[in-house]
Protein backbone atom coordinates (compact mmCIF):
# COMPACT_ATOMS: atom_id res chain seq x y z
CA UNK A 1 0.00 0.00 0.00
CA UNK A 2 0.95 3.53 -1.24
CA UNK A 3 0.86 6.01 1.40
CA UNK A 4 0.60 9.93 0.04
CA UNK A 5 2.77 12.15 1.30
CA UNK A 6 1.33 15.32 3.80
CA UNK A 7 3.19 18.56 3.60
CA UNK A 8 2.10 21.73 5.59
CA UNK A 9 2.11 23.94 2.43
CA UNK A 10 2.75 22.99 -1.29
CA UNK A 11 2.96 26.31 -3.36
CA UNK A 12 2.47 25.62 -7.41
CA UNK A 13 4.94 27.58 -9.42
CA UNK A 14 8.69 28.57 -9.00
CA UNK A 15 8.61 32.59 -10.06
CA UNK A 16 8.98 35.15 -7.83
CA UNK A 17 5.95 34.83 -5.75
CA UNK A 18 5.74 31.24 -5.46
CA UNK A 19 9.86 31.00 -4.85
CA UNK A 20 9.18 33.78 -1.89
CA UNK A 21 6.49 32.06 -0.73
CA UNK A 22 8.32 28.54 -0.34
CA UNK A 23 10.67 30.17 1.30
CA UNK A 24 9.08 32.42 4.07
CA UNK A 25 7.52 29.29 4.99
CA UNK A 26 10.21 27.06 4.74
CA UNK A 27 12.09 29.20 6.66
CA UNK A 28 9.50 29.84 9.65
CA UNK A 29 9.64 26.05 10.07
CA UNK A 30 6.81 24.52 7.92
CA UNK A 31 6.99 21.07 5.53
CA UNK A 32 6.94 22.57 2.33
CA UNK A 33 6.50 21.25 -1.02
CA UNK A 34 7.15 22.97 -4.38
CA UNK A 35 6.24 22.08 -7.48
CA UNK A 36 7.23 23.58 -11.26
CA UNK A 37 6.67 22.31 -14.61
CA UNK A 38 9.93 23.59 -15.85
CA UNK A 39 13.05 21.80 -16.51
CA UNK A 40 14.21 24.35 -13.65
CA UNK A 41 13.07 27.30 -12.16
CA UNK A 42 13.62 29.69 -14.38
CA UNK A 43 13.35 27.51 -17.70
CA UNK A 44 10.72 29.38 -19.34
CA UNK A 45 11.37 32.62 -18.35
CA UNK A 46 14.79 33.55 -20.20
CA UNK A 47 14.24 37.54 -20.52
CA UNK A 48 15.36 40.51 -18.75
CA UNK A 49 13.70 41.94 -15.98
CA UNK A 50 13.64 44.66 -13.18
CA UNK A 51 14.12 43.50 -9.27
CA UNK A 52 12.87 46.12 -7.15
CA UNK A 53 15.16 45.89 -4.48
CA UNK A 54 12.85 46.65 -1.29
CA UNK A 55 10.51 43.74 -1.92
CA UNK A 56 13.42 40.88 -1.69
CA UNK A 57 15.17 42.59 1.21
CA UNK A 58 12.64 42.33 3.30
CA UNK A 59 12.54 38.31 2.40
CA UNK A 60 16.36 38.08 2.21
CA UNK A 61 17.76 40.87 3.26
CA UNK A 62 21.53 40.68 2.23
CA UNK A 63 20.63 39.44 -1.19
CA UNK A 64 23.18 41.74 -2.77
CA UNK A 65 25.88 39.63 -1.53
CA UNK A 66 25.39 36.41 -3.61
CA UNK A 67 22.13 37.16 -6.58
CA UNK A 68 22.72 37.41 -10.00
CA UNK A 69 22.07 40.92 -10.55
CA UNK A 70 23.18 42.60 -13.90
CA UNK A 71 23.29 46.62 -13.06
CA UNK A 72 22.05 48.76 -10.71
CA UNK A 73 19.44 51.34 -11.92
CA UNK A 74 20.33 55.51 -12.09
CA UNK A 75 18.61 56.73 -14.78
CA UNK A 76 14.66 56.45 -16.22
CA UNK A 77 13.80 57.81 -18.87
CA UNK A 78 10.56 58.42 -20.40
CA UNK A 79 10.46 58.77 -23.95
CA UNK A 80 6.91 59.25 -26.10
CA UNK A 81 7.45 58.58 -29.88
CA UNK A 82 5.67 59.52 -33.33
CA UNK A 83 7.16 58.04 -36.45
CA UNK A 84 10.38 59.27 -36.97
CA UNK A 85 11.24 61.07 -32.93
CA UNK A 86 10.47 60.97 -29.22
CA UNK A 87 9.75 63.47 -26.62
CA UNK A 88 10.90 62.78 -23.33
CA UNK A 89 12.14 63.26 -20.13
CA UNK A 90 15.23 61.80 -18.28
CA UNK A 91 15.66 61.26 -14.43
CA UNK A 92 19.20 60.26 -13.12
CA UNK A 93 20.71 60.71 -9.27
CA UNK A 94 23.63 59.83 -8.13
CA UNK A 95 21.70 58.67 -4.40
CA UNK A 96 20.29 55.99 -7.12
CA UNK A 97 24.56 54.90 -6.39
CA UNK A 98 24.85 54.56 -3.23
CA UNK A 99 24.02 51.07 -1.71
CA UNK A 100 21.22 49.30 -1.06
CA UNK A 101 20.85 50.15 -4.60
CA UNK A 102 17.05 50.12 -5.36
CA UNK A 103 16.45 48.48 -8.49
CA UNK A 104 18.54 46.15 -10.96
CA UNK A 105 18.10 44.47 -13.98
CA UNK A 106 18.34 41.11 -14.04
CA UNK A 107 17.97 37.46 -16.07
CA UNK A 108 14.82 36.33 -15.21
CA UNK A 109 16.91 32.07 -15.69
CA UNK A 110 19.47 33.11 -13.77
CA UNK A 111 17.91 35.12 -10.71
CA UNK A 112 15.12 32.73 -10.55
CA UNK A 113 17.75 29.81 -10.58
CA UNK A 114 19.60 31.35 -7.52
CA UNK A 115 16.20 32.23 -5.40
CA UNK A 116 15.23 28.65 -5.87
CA UNK A 117 18.68 27.47 -4.77
CA UNK A 118 17.85 29.84 -1.68
CA UNK A 119 14.40 28.05 -1.16
CA UNK A 120 15.96 24.49 -0.97
CA UNK A 121 18.47 26.17 1.57
CA UNK A 122 15.92 27.03 3.72
CA UNK A 123 14.50 23.22 3.77
CA UNK A 124 11.93 23.30 1.07
CA UNK A 125 11.56 19.95 -1.35
CA UNK A 126 11.80 21.23 -4.86
CA UNK A 127 9.97 18.79 -7.97
CA UNK A 128 10.87 20.26 -11.11
CA UNK A 129 8.90 18.96 -14.80
CA UNK A 130 5.93 17.93 -12.77
CA UNK A 131 2.61 19.56 -13.48
CA UNK A 132 -0.48 19.88 -11.45
CA UNK A 133 -3.62 18.69 -13.53
CA UNK A 134 -6.05 19.71 -10.58
CA UNK A 135 -6.47 20.82 -6.74
CA UNK A 136 -7.88 17.46 -4.28
CA UNK A 137 -11.27 19.15 -2.44
CA UNK A 138 -12.70 17.44 0.09
CA UNK A 139 -15.93 18.93 0.49
CA UNK A 140 -15.26 22.74 -0.12
CA UNK A 141 -11.53 22.64 1.54
CA UNK A 142 -8.42 21.83 -0.33
CA UNK A 143 -6.54 19.41 1.05
CA UNK A 144 -3.79 18.99 -1.70
CA UNK A 145 -2.87 18.35 -5.47
CA UNK A 146 -2.87 15.60 -8.02
CA UNK A 147 0.26 15.66 -10.52
CA UNK A 148 0.83 14.22 -13.70
CA UNK A 149 3.02 11.35 -12.23
CA UNK A 150 2.23 7.93 -10.93
CA UNK A 151 0.62 8.40 -7.41
CA UNK A 152 0.82 11.90 -7.83
CA UNK A 153 -1.61 13.06 -5.40
CA UNK A 154 0.13 14.73 -2.73
CA UNK A 155 -1.18 16.28 0.65
CA UNK A 156 -0.86 19.53 2.41
CA UNK A 157 -2.61 21.81 4.66
CA UNK A 158 -2.23 24.96 2.52
CA UNK A 159 -1.75 25.21 -1.25
CA UNK A 160 -0.21 28.45 -2.45
CA UNK A 161 -1.21 28.89 -6.03
CA UNK A 162 1.62 30.71 -7.95
CA UNK A 163 1.18 29.46 -11.27
CA UNK A 164 0.45 32.49 -13.38
CA UNK A 165 -1.21 34.54 -15.21
CA UNK A 166 -5.23 33.03 -15.78
CA UNK A 167 -4.38 30.50 -13.09
CA UNK A 168 -5.65 26.83 -14.26
CA UNK A 169 -5.94 25.94 -10.88
CA UNK A 170 -7.97 28.33 -9.78
CA UNK A 171 -10.37 28.79 -12.95
CA UNK A 172 -10.96 24.67 -12.97
CA UNK A 173 -11.40 24.67 -9.14
CA UNK A 174 -13.57 27.64 -9.79
CA UNK A 175 -12.31 30.02 -7.75
CA UNK A 176 -12.58 32.55 -10.55
CA UNK A 177 -13.46 32.82 -14.26
CA UNK A 178 -11.60 32.92 -17.47
CA UNK A 179 -9.42 35.74 -17.52
CA UNK A 180 -10.73 38.56 -20.18
CA UNK A 181 -8.86 39.59 -23.15
CA UNK A 182 -8.91 43.05 -22.41
CA UNK A 183 -7.32 42.36 -18.57
CA UNK A 184 -4.48 40.71 -20.03
CA UNK A 185 -1.69 42.08 -22.45
CA UNK A 186 1.00 40.18 -24.45
CA UNK A 187 4.65 41.05 -24.22
CA UNK A 188 7.54 40.06 -26.54
CA UNK A 189 10.70 40.65 -25.63
CA UNK A 190 14.27 40.09 -27.00
CA UNK A 191 18.31 39.98 -25.49
CA UNK A 192 20.58 41.64 -27.58
CA UNK A 193 24.01 40.64 -26.84
CA UNK A 194 26.53 43.98 -26.36
CA UNK A 195 29.94 44.17 -25.55
CA UNK A 196 29.86 46.18 -21.85
CA UNK A 197 32.04 48.89 -22.83
CA UNK A 198 29.78 50.05 -25.98
CA UNK A 199 26.59 49.83 -23.61
CA UNK A 200 28.87 52.02 -21.19
CA UNK A 201 28.92 54.34 -24.00
CA UNK A 202 25.70 54.47 -25.85
CA UNK A 203 24.15 54.83 -22.02
CA UNK A 204 26.53 57.25 -20.72
CA UNK A 205 26.91 54.90 -17.34
CA UNK A 206 30.06 53.48 -15.70
CA UNK A 207 30.37 49.64 -14.73
CA UNK A 208 27.11 48.36 -13.07
CA UNK A 209 25.07 51.31 -13.65
CA UNK A 210 21.90 50.96 -15.67
CA UNK A 211 19.06 52.87 -17.88
CA UNK A 212 15.88 52.17 -17.69
CA UNK A 213 13.99 53.65 -20.84
CA UNK A 214 10.22 53.16 -21.15
CA UNK A 215 7.86 54.09 -23.93
CA UNK A 216 4.80 55.09 -25.48
CA UNK A 217 3.44 56.30 -28.96
CA UNK A 218 3.41 55.36 -32.25
CA UNK A 219 5.43 52.14 -31.86
CA UNK A 220 2.33 49.69 -30.75
CA UNK A 221 0.24 50.82 -33.78
CA UNK A 222 -2.46 52.31 -32.05
CA UNK A 223 -2.92 49.71 -29.38
CA UNK A 224 -2.93 50.15 -26.16
CA UNK A 225 0.45 49.52 -24.66
CA UNK A 226 4.22 50.33 -24.06
CA UNK A 227 7.65 49.46 -25.09
CA UNK A 228 10.73 48.80 -23.20
CA UNK A 229 14.62 49.18 -23.22
CA UNK A 230 16.68 47.63 -20.02
CA UNK A 231 20.58 47.89 -20.28
CA UNK A 232 22.00 44.55 -18.67
CA UNK A 233 25.72 43.88 -17.92
CA UNK A 234 26.84 42.69 -21.32
CA UNK A 235 23.18 42.48 -23.51
CA UNK A 236 20.13 44.68 -23.84
CA UNK A 237 16.65 43.62 -23.24
CA UNK A 238 13.83 45.54 -25.40
CA UNK A 239 10.45 44.23 -25.58
CA UNK A 240 6.68 46.06 -26.63
CA UNK A 241 3.21 44.99 -24.79
CA UNK A 242 -0.46 45.27 -26.10
CA UNK A 243 -3.19 44.23 -24.85
CA UNK A 244 -4.36 40.94 -25.78
CA UNK A 245 -7.95 42.17 -27.31
CA UNK A 246 -5.95 44.63 -29.37
CA UNK A 247 -3.84 42.38 -31.12
CA UNK A 248 -7.40 40.20 -31.37
CA UNK A 249 -9.22 43.06 -32.63
CA UNK A 250 -6.94 45.10 -34.70
CA UNK A 251 -7.51 45.60 -38.18
CA UNK A 252 -4.25 45.50 -39.32
CA UNK A 253 -3.66 42.00 -37.91
CA UNK A 254 0.02 42.93 -36.48
CA UNK A 255 1.57 40.01 -34.94
CA UNK A 256 3.89 40.56 -31.97
CA UNK A 257 7.05 39.69 -33.78
CA UNK A 258 6.55 42.05 -36.44
CA UNK A 259 5.38 44.72 -33.92
CA UNK A 260 8.62 44.06 -31.87
CA UNK A 261 10.46 44.61 -35.32
CA UNK A 262 9.15 47.92 -35.96
CA UNK A 263 10.33 49.09 -32.74
CA UNK A 264 13.74 48.22 -33.66
CA UNK A 265 13.66 49.97 -36.71
CA UNK A 266 12.43 53.60 -35.18
CA UNK A 267 14.83 56.13 -35.71
CA UNK A 268 15.29 56.71 -31.88
CA UNK A 269 15.94 53.08 -30.80
CA UNK A 270 17.72 51.57 -33.81
CA UNK A 271 21.58 53.42 -32.85
CA UNK A 272 21.25 52.64 -29.59
CA UNK A 273 20.90 48.65 -30.26
CA UNK A 274 22.86 48.42 -33.40
CA UNK A 275 25.12 45.56 -33.45
CA UNK A 276 23.25 43.85 -30.88
CA UNK A 277 23.50 40.09 -31.50
CA UNK A 278 19.84 38.76 -30.74
CA UNK A 279 20.36 35.85 -27.89
CA UNK A 280 16.99 35.45 -26.42
CA UNK A 281 13.71 35.48 -27.88
CA UNK A 282 10.36 34.92 -25.68
CA UNK A 283 6.24 36.10 -25.55
CA UNK A 284 4.16 36.32 -22.25
CA UNK A 285 1.70 37.34 -20.80
CA UNK A 286 1.14 39.91 -18.36
CA UNK A 287 -2.27 40.62 -16.08
CA UNK A 288 -3.08 44.24 -16.69
CA UNK A 289 -6.43 44.39 -15.42
CA UNK A 290 -5.70 46.34 -11.82
CA UNK A 291 -7.67 46.37 -8.95
CA UNK A 292 -10.94 45.92 -10.69
CA UNK A 293 -9.64 42.58 -12.12
CA UNK A 294 -8.60 41.00 -8.91
CA UNK A 295 -10.18 37.43 -8.18
CA UNK A 296 -10.51 35.56 -4.34
CA UNK A 297 -7.29 36.11 -3.31
CA UNK A 298 -8.33 33.04 -0.56
CA UNK A 299 -10.39 30.39 0.69
CA UNK A 300 -10.64 26.95 2.42
CA UNK A 301 -7.00 25.77 1.83
CA UNK A 302 -5.88 28.16 -0.70
CA UNK A 303 -4.39 31.26 -1.39
CA UNK A 304 -3.28 32.80 -4.66
CA UNK A 305 -0.51 35.33 -5.12
CA UNK A 306 1.78 37.31 -8.00
CA UNK A 307 0.50 37.20 -11.35
CA UNK A 308 -2.14 34.53 -10.58
CA UNK A 309 -3.90 36.80 -8.65
CA UNK A 310 -3.11 39.96 -11.13
CA UNK A 311 -1.05 41.90 -9.01
CA UNK A 312 0.74 43.98 -11.28
CA UNK A 313 0.48 47.44 -11.45
CA UNK A 314 0.55 48.50 -14.74
CA UNK A 315 0.99 52.43 -14.22
CA UNK A 316 4.65 51.97 -13.15
CA UNK A 317 5.49 48.95 -14.71
CA UNK A 318 6.05 47.24 -11.25
CA UNK A 319 5.29 43.63 -10.70
CA UNK A 320 8.34 41.86 -9.45
CA UNK A 321 8.00 43.69 -6.26
CA UNK A 322 4.15 42.45 -6.03
CA UNK A 323 4.71 38.92 -6.87
CA UNK A 324 7.28 38.90 -3.95
CA UNK A 325 5.66 40.85 -1.64
CA UNK A 326 2.49 38.44 -1.94
CA UNK A 327 4.30 35.47 -1.49
CA UNK A 328 5.75 36.61 1.47
CA UNK A 329 2.39 38.14 2.80
CA UNK A 330 0.89 34.87 2.21
CA UNK A 331 3.33 32.77 4.13
CA UNK A 332 3.06 35.00 6.90
CA UNK A 333 -0.24 34.17 7.06
CA UNK A 334 -0.10 30.40 6.44
CA UNK A 335 2.43 30.43 9.53
CA UNK A 336 0.29 32.38 11.89
CA UNK A 337 -2.61 29.71 11.09
CA UNK A 338 -0.30 26.68 11.76
CA UNK A 339 1.10 28.63 15.13
CA UNK A 340 -2.38 29.07 16.71
CA UNK A 341 -3.11 25.16 16.52
CA UNK A 342 -5.79 25.29 14.33
CA UNK A 343 -5.64 22.10 11.83
CA UNK A 344 -8.88 23.29 9.36
CA UNK A 345 -6.93 26.37 7.38
CA UNK A 346 -9.98 27.39 6.85
CA UNK A 347 -11.18 30.52 4.63
CA UNK A 348 -11.47 32.66 8.27
CA UNK A 349 -8.00 31.35 9.36
CA UNK A 350 -6.29 32.78 6.20
CA UNK A 351 -8.53 35.95 6.16
CA UNK A 352 -5.30 37.70 7.26
CA UNK A 353 -3.82 37.70 4.06
CA UNK A 354 -6.41 40.16 2.03
CA UNK A 355 -6.28 42.07 5.45
CA UNK A 356 -2.38 42.07 5.07
CA UNK A 357 -2.46 42.94 1.57
CA UNK A 358 -5.15 45.94 1.97
CA UNK A 359 -2.38 47.57 4.76
CA UNK A 360 0.24 46.99 2.15
CA UNK A 361 1.49 49.28 -1.19
CA UNK A 362 0.23 46.10 -3.21
CA UNK A 363 -3.44 47.11 -3.07
CA UNK A 364 -3.00 50.60 -2.10
CA UNK A 365 -1.39 51.62 -5.70
CA UNK A 366 -3.61 48.95 -7.25
CA UNK A 367 -6.78 50.89 -6.15
CA UNK A 368 -5.31 53.93 -6.57
CA UNK A 369 -4.47 53.43 -10.18
CA UNK A 370 -7.93 51.18 -10.39
CA UNK A 371 -9.57 53.94 -13.33
CA UNK A 372 -6.42 53.58 -15.96
CA UNK A 373 -6.70 50.37 -17.77
CA UNK A 374 -9.96 51.08 -18.67
CA UNK A 375 -9.62 54.90 -19.59
CA UNK A 376 -6.07 53.92 -21.51
CA UNK A 377 -7.90 51.07 -23.33
CA UNK A 378 -10.89 52.82 -24.23
CA UNK A 379 -8.88 55.87 -25.73
CA UNK A 380 -6.45 54.57 -28.01
CA UNK A 381 -5.15 58.60 -29.03
CA UNK A 382 -3.24 58.82 -25.89
CA UNK A 383 -1.26 55.79 -28.15
CA UNK A 384 -1.30 57.84 -31.64
CA UNK A 385 -2.78 61.29 -31.86
CA UNK A 386 -1.32 63.21 -28.64
CA UNK A 387 2.08 61.41 -29.13
CA UNK A 388 2.05 62.89 -32.41
CA UNK A 389 0.99 66.33 -31.42
CA UNK A 390 3.65 66.57 -28.81
CA UNK A 391 6.70 65.53 -31.20
CA UNK A 392 5.22 68.11 -33.61
CA UNK A 393 4.88 70.62 -31.03
CA UNK A 394 8.42 70.05 -30.01
CA UNK A 395 10.14 70.38 -33.53
CA UNK A 396 8.07 73.36 -34.06
CA UNK A 397 9.07 75.40 -31.35
CA UNK A 398 12.80 74.10 -31.22
CA UNK A 399 13.59 75.06 -35.12
CA UNK A 400 14.95 78.32 -35.49
CA UNK A 401 13.23 79.62 -39.38
CA UNK A 402 12.95 83.45 -38.56
CA UNK A 403 9.09 82.92 -37.59
CA UNK A 404 8.39 84.48 -34.03
CA UNK A 405 7.61 81.88 -31.27
CA UNK A 406 4.23 83.83 -30.61
CA UNK A 407 3.12 82.44 -34.30
CA UNK A 408 4.78 78.93 -33.51
CA UNK A 409 3.30 78.85 -30.36
CA UNK A 410 -0.33 79.78 -32.77
CA UNK A 411 0.55 77.14 -34.88
CA UNK A 412 0.84 74.72 -32.17
CA UNK A 413 -2.07 75.39 -30.52
CA UNK A 414 -4.50 75.15 -33.71
CA UNK A 415 -2.97 71.41 -34.65
CA UNK A 416 -4.03 70.30 -31.44
CA UNK A 417 -7.53 71.80 -32.07
CA UNK A 418 -7.60 70.60 -34.84
CA UNK A 419 -6.76 67.79 -34.14
CA UNK A 420 -9.16 67.24 -30.52
CA UNK A 421 -11.50 69.70 -30.29
CA UNK A 422 -11.57 72.04 -27.11
CA UNK A 423 -14.41 69.61 -24.92
CA UNK A 424 -11.97 66.66 -26.11
CA UNK A 425 -9.14 67.97 -24.95
CA UNK A 426 -10.63 68.75 -21.30
CA UNK A 427 -12.70 65.58 -21.17
CA UNK A 428 -8.97 63.80 -22.04
CA UNK A 429 -7.37 65.87 -19.39
CA UNK A 430 -9.81 65.06 -17.11
CA UNK A 431 -9.80 60.86 -17.98
CA UNK A 432 -6.06 61.65 -16.98
CA UNK A 433 -6.36 63.38 -13.92
CA UNK A 434 -8.98 60.35 -13.00
CA UNK A 435 -6.76 57.47 -13.97
CA UNK A 436 -3.63 59.30 -11.92
CA UNK A 437 -5.08 61.36 -9.18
Amino acid sequence: MITSPKFDAIVVGAGPSGNAAAYVMAKGGLKVLQIERGEYPGSKNVQGAILYANALEEIIPDFHDDAPLERHIIEQRLWMLDDTSFVGTHARSEDYNNPPYNRYTIIRAQFDKWFSSKVREAGALLICETTVNRLIVDGDQVVGVQCDREHGEVYADIVVLADGVNSTLARKAGFHGEIKAGNVALAVKEILFMPEEIICQRFNVADYEGVVIEMVGRITDGMAGTGFLYTNKESLTIGVGCMLSDFKNNSNRTSPYVLLEKMKRHPSIAPLIAGGEMKEYCAHLIPEGGFNAIPEVYGNGWMIVGDSGGFVNSAHREGSNLAMTTGRLAAETAIAAKATGGHSYRACALSGYKAALDKSFVMKDLFKYRDMPKILHRNPHFFTTYPDLVAKAARTMITVDGVDKQTKKGEVMASFRKSRSLTGLVGDAYKLWRAFR
